[in-house]
């Protein structure tokens, strides 16, 4: 009997557990059907919703041994949807979740901190968005990753309370408001990883930090960190990354950092530090990446930095440091980096640097080096950049460096090299672009250079080189630059130039060339080039005259020109052509009475529809002469009249023109180069009402108040302004590489990643400082890729503000009564409310990102009927293979990652909501951390920066 009631007993104890335990599997199962309910992918079809299929067997889920779920991995899966709420009320006993590399939108679910167990979150390079809920509750987290995404508002300075945190990482939240470290982080003893990068920190970095003894990675960078870099992070023994690139700090490198004897990676680039670099550093044992770039360090490099053997990053431009680079640096290192440029070095480059077989990047542009290049870089098959131009480099260039093999970038222009080319350049298949130009080169031009098949640039210039150009060139058909001027070359201008069918210029100036003008060269067209200076003869094709190009062959007394075509200008530098001459005045004058018998007609029937158009006519006669009657408001100090202006305004130096009016390029007699706008009268243009010219004459006013205000090297430069009663003129700066636009979709010239991103930072800092830097802010209101022009390096400038508009007060939203802007550039909420704000102009931004990413114009065919190319894009970035596909497919893959980085900041910038886009100053720092010029040990994904030319 006792036996059938502790039987009963067990019976009544043990029903109720296994209900629960069923209740709880039955909870498990119903949460991730809604999960496979709430996101979109391929990855879940095997998740099976029918209760067929144990949870414990679903891809990307682990159970204990009790069949209790305690991980969810299904990060990088292309996921696309919300997640769900209350997860830990389903999954009671979770420890790690998951999530990233996945679009998932919507806010952060704040129902995770109630997960006690949860130990490991990972969220990294999402879509969240919103604010970040108290952290505190989650007590058991180890690791918590919540980088790469969207969250706005205070930053949850809660998981301070974490103190079980051994890594955690914001890295590129620019949403967050400004925020400090507190000193009483060091309650994190646990911590080893601490990445707080573009989170927007501010303010001095704590002392208390050096108490955190555990830290294996600290990473500060990207933030506005301001003070001195403190000596107790010395004590941190087992630090091996310490990151604090891209602030604002001051003062000298301390010594004590010299005791982080575990140190691999050091960068604390772009701030601004002074003093030496500290000997201790350079003894380091482990160190493998030094970054000190754009700094005002003094001082020479310690020798003993040579007897590294681990060293493979040393970056040190920008800054100001003197003496000898140490004789022996990268002897024992396996270098794949060095970059000196920009100091005041002397003395002779290193010759071991290619020791390791590894090095990829040798720049040492902008020092005083002297003595011969080493014939040693001949043998660094490996080097793909080298730059070693703004020097005082003598003697032959050693044959292998001409011919190495995976080289893109050779540079040794403005130094004092003399002897001849190498027919080894022909080996050369990877070289896009040789700069030689200002030195002493002599001897011929090898035809073997058609071989070096991918050249884009070539610039030979002021040398001393000779004989014939070698009609091989003709092969290169990547080539879009050619400079030959101020050399001794001779014989006569092959036509096989004229296969260059991507030229954008070329100058053959200040030669010995000899022979008449090949007609073949009309076909590269209306691109510039230069054959002045020469001894050529003969006729000047016909195409060359009318298309303005007739002084580009000044200094060649045997040319002559078929007919007067330009009346006035046939008659000052160039003889008539005396064979052909009579045949054609017979032809000029009948060609004189048939345009004199149309005008008769035309006259007419012009007088009957409208008498007004004689006033025009009469106009196009005698604007010009009457620049006596111009006032002139200077902006910048000019060395120029407007005599001279008006005076050149003649329609061979037309450049453009549009709906206010037309544009010409003006060579001046002190040899600078303008722009100049005029802008139509009143009378100027057809059945223009009084209401057209009203908006005129306001856009007008608008680029004179906003320019002639503006000091930045990123906004266009306006010299002056010239009124008259019937005409005005802007006189700017001129750009000689046209606009973004051309650039990108005319194929008017080619831009490599590096040299796209340059002209997105560049914008960026423009518009940056239109809307932080001036009081009250300027919304431009009109950002596109025709109004950004480039300048002769490709530096960009913001340019045509006659859209802009000053915000009222501080900076609240400005109204109009229309809309203003360009289809495909215009901000969602601008468009439907007639709102300008700051955010319009980042979402504008946004759009010409997309276009240097793509190569794609804002508004395509393939994107669908009423579609653009955010929405095109927006279908594409579900995968990283999607995001890979919109790439730009005329771009190096090597840059592939970078482009990525660059396509999440122009998807952040295009976002719906205005108030989720980034600020143009975030902006900035975001394109700075993707710039494809930085890069990392493992993977050139880089944190290192070329130096700009």
């Amino acid at each position: 009997m006792a036996f059938h009631y502790i039987f009963i007993f067990y019976l009544v104890l043990l029903l109720p557990l296994s209900s629960s335990y069923e209740a709880s599997m039955a909870d498990q199962a119903e949460f991730l059907t809604h999960v496979k309910n709430s996101l979109t992918g391929a990855f879940l079809n095997d998740w099976d919703d029918n209760g067929q299929k144990p949870v414990c067997n679903y891809t990307g889920v682990n159970c204990d041994q009790q069949g209790y779920v305690v991980k969810i991995d299904i990060s990088g899966q292309g996921l696309f949807g919300h997640f769900p709420e209350n997860i830990c009320s389903f999954l009671p006993r979770l420890r790690s979740l998951y999530l990233g590399y996945n679009k998932i939108h919507g806010d952060f679910p704040h129902s995770i901190t109630n997960c006690s167990l949860l130990e490991q979150l990972n969220i990294t390079h999402t879509n969240l968005t919103g604010t970040l809920p108290d952290l505190s509750p989650m007590k058991s987290l180890k690791l918590l990753d919540l980088s790469s995404n969207f969250f706005i508002g205070a930053f949850p300075m809660s998981f301070i309370n974490l103190t079980n945190l051994e890594v955690v990482n914001f890295n590129e939240n620019a949403g967050f408001d400004m925020w400090r470290l507190p000193e009483n982080i060091t309650k994190l003893v646990k911590l080893k990883s601490m990445i707080l990068s573009t989170c927007k920190v501010s303010g001095l970095i704590p002392k208390s930090i050096g108490n955190m003894t555990s830290l294996v990675d600290l990473e500060l960078s990207g933030n506005f960190l301001v003070g001195p870099v403190p000596r107790e992070i010395g004590l941190l023994k087992n630090l091996q990354q310490l990151e604090l690139y891209y602030n604002q700090l001051v003062g000298g490198i301390p010594e004590e950092l010299g005791n982080l004897t575990e140190l691999i990676d050091l960068d604390m680039s772009v701030n601004r530090l002074t003093g030496n670099l500290p000997e201790c550093i350079c003894r380091l044992p482990k160190l493998q990446v030094l970054q000190l770039y754009n700094n005002s360090l003094t001082g020479e490099i310690p020798v003993v930095l040579e007897n590294s053997t681990t060293l493979t990053m040393l970056s040190l431009y920008d800054n100001l440091l003197t003496g000898e680079v140490p004789r022996h640096l990268g002897r024992s290192s396996p270098l794949s980096l060095i970059d000196m440029s920009e100091n005041r070095l002397t003395g002779e480059l290193p010759p071991d640097v290619c020791n390791g077989g590894k090095l990829l990047y040798l720049l040492a542009l902008g020092n005083m080096f002297s003595g011969e290049l080493p014939e040693s870089y001949g043998n660094c098959v490996s080097l793909i950049r080298f730059r070693v131009s703004r020097n005082r480099l003598e003697g032959n260039i050693p044959e292998g460096i001409l011919g190495l093999p995976s080289v893109s970038i050779i540079d040794l222009s403005y130094n004092f090299l003399n002897g001849s080319i190498a027919k080894a350049i022909g080996n050369a298949r990877n070289l896009s672009e040789l700069f030689l130009q200002n030195n002493r080169i002599s001897g011929v031009v090898p035809h073997e250079i058609s071989n070096a098949i991918n050249l884009v640039k070539i610039d030979f210039s002021n040398n001393l080189l000779s004989g014939r150009i070698p009609s091989e060139i003709g092969n290169l058909e990547k080539l879009n630059l050619l400079l030959l001027q101020g050399n001794q070359l001779t014989s006569s201008i092959p036509d096989s130039l004229s296969s260059l069918k991507s030229l954008n210029l070329l100058d053959l100036s200040r030669n010995l060339l000899t022979g008449g003008i090949p007609e073949t060269l009309t076909d590269l067209l209306p691109n510039s080039m230069n054959f002045s200076n020469n001894l050529l003869s003969g006729a000047i094709p016909v195409s060359f005259i009318k298309g303005g190009q007739l002084e580009s062959f000044t200094g060649n007394t045997k040319l002559c020109v078929p007919v007067p075509v330009l009346p006035k200008t046939g008659n000052q530098n160039f003889s008539i052509c005396s064979q052909t001459y009579n045949k054609k005045r017979v032809n000029f004058f009948w060609m004189i009475g048939i345009s004199i018998a149309i005008l008769f007609i035309g006259g007419i029937i012009f007088l009957r529809c409208n008498r007004e158009r004689d006033v025009l006519q009469h106009e196009d006669d005698t604007w010009a002469f009457s620049y006596f009657s111009y006032n002139m408001k200077s902006f910048h100090h000019v060395s120029f009249n407007q005599h001279e202006i008006i005076k050149s305004m003649t329609d061979k130096n037309v450049v453009g023109h549009g709906g206010s009016g037309m544009v010409y390029k003006i060579d001046l007699s002190n040899g600078e180069v303008i722009a100049v706008k005029r802008f139509w009268s009143q009378k100027s243009k057809d059945n223009s009402s009084s209401n057209d010219q009203k908006i005129m004459e306001k856009e007008l006013k608008s680029e004179v108040e906003t320019l002639g205000n503006i000091r930045h090297k990123n906004i266009i430069k306006l010299y002056c302004y010239l009124s008259s009663c019937n005409c005005n003129l802007l006189v700017y700066e001129y750009m000689p590489n046209g606009s973004l636009w051309d650039a990108l979709h005319h194929g008017k010239c080619v831009l490599d990643w590096p040299t796209r991103h340059q002209i997105a930072v560049g914008v960026a800092k423009g518009l940056a400082y239109l809307h932080h830097d001036l009081v009250p802010p300027i919304i431009h209101r009109d950002v596109k890729s025709t109004n950004i022009l480039l300048d002769g390096n490709f530096q960009p400038k913001v340019a045509d503000f006659g859209l802009a508009k000053v915000l009222n007060g501080r900076g609240k939203d400005s109204t109009t009564t229309c809309i203003a802007g360009t289809y495909g550039y215009i901000a969602p909420e601008y468009a439907y409310s007639s709102k300008a704000t700051t955010k319009c102009d980042v979402y504008s931004f946004g759009v010409v990102l997309m276009e240097l990413i793509t190569g794609k114009k804002p508004v395509e065919s393939e994107f669908g009927e009423n579609k653009n190319i955010i929405y095109w894009i927006s279908t594409k970035v579900e995968t990283k293979e999607g995001a890979t596909e919109i790439l730009d497919k005329n771009l190096s893959g090597y840059f592939k990652d970078d482009m990525i980085k660059v396509l999440r900041v122009a998807i952040l910038c295009t976002c719906r909501i205005a108030t989720l886009r980034p600020s143009m100053n975030e902006v900035v720092q975001l394109l700075i951390q993707a710039d494809p010029c930085r890069v990392d040990t493992c993977k050139l994904s880089n944190k290192t920066k070329e130096p700009e030319k």
